[in-house]
């Protein structure tokens, strides 16, 4: 892989975006203000997933003005799992964070869950008082307990849109849409560990949300099938001995 910018940071704070114009000025605000507060020296790294308003131009504006800001744009839309995949397969920290640009969850939180991450794979936030409608809230609760019955990681939470992974563990999962989530559930796979803390929610203040009842439940519960089959079949190994490089 060609080098780049991110490799000079711990922390690439991953940030999907499609059509999301109204939160962009929002956006640079909390995040530019976050980076000198980070427990990690850290960079954001925007990834338009194809968009069609005025947010790429946005964009570019925002990281001319900000030096530690990066971005890179899809072809077309791909989904939130692929825009995650692209952030991953770029950046060159030891870190990945991952936020929502809806900013419904608070960038200085990724400080509550940074402490953790040399000892767990994925640290992952809760959202406390969710502020969500109750049917939107209902939808997740009815999710959230089909997939811990059928991968049985236990997590509480998978939907939050606050994370932070090894970069060389997530380069490892098998990447497919909505595996979003199932971190957890593939972190184990791994033989990895996942840690959940409480971390902040808000209502959506600009935007529109781009999930519905079938990318809420139906798409997930299919999913899930998905898992169990590839669980089964899943290829993990570990070396005794070598002598490439004698």
């Amino acid at each position: 892989m060609q080098t780049n910018k991110t490799g000079n940071y711990d922390l690439t704070i991953i940030v999907p975006v499609y059509n999301e114009e109204d939160n962009m000025k929002a956006l640079e605000e909390k995040l530019s203000a976050f980076l000198p507060k980070a427990l990690y020296k850290s960079c954001v790294l925007f990834v338009n997933d194809g968009s069609v308003d005025n947010s790429q131009s946005l964009i570019e504006d925002i990281c001319k003005r900000n030096p530690h800001f990066f971005f890179v744009e899809e072809e077309r839309n791909g989904g939130l799992s692929t825009a995650m995949k692209v952030g991953i397969d770029i950046a060159q920290s030891k870190y990945v964070g991952y936020i929502d640009a809806d900013l419904q969850t608070d960038v200085e939180d990724f400080n509550i869950l940074l402490p953790y991450i040399t000892e767990y794979q994925l640290v992952t936030g809760i959202r406390a008082g969710r502020k969500d409608s109750a049917f939107k809230k209902l939808q997740s609760k009815i999710a959230n307990s089909f997939r811990r019955s059928m991968t049985h990681d236990g997590a509480t939470d998978t939907g939050c849109p606050l994370k932070v992974m090894h970069t060389d563990v997530a380069r490892k999962l098998p990447f497919f849409k909505g595996m979003h989530r199932f971190l957890p559930a593939l972190i184990l796979l791994e033989n990895g560990r996942f840690k959940e803390l409480p971390v902040r929610h808000y209502p959506r203040v600009a935007g529109v949300s781009k999930y519905h009842l079938m990318n809420r439940l139906v798409g997930p519960f299919m999913d899930c099938f998905a898992y169990r089959w590839m669980k089964k079949r899943y290829i993990r190994y570990k070396l005794t001995d070598n002598n490439i490089c004698e």
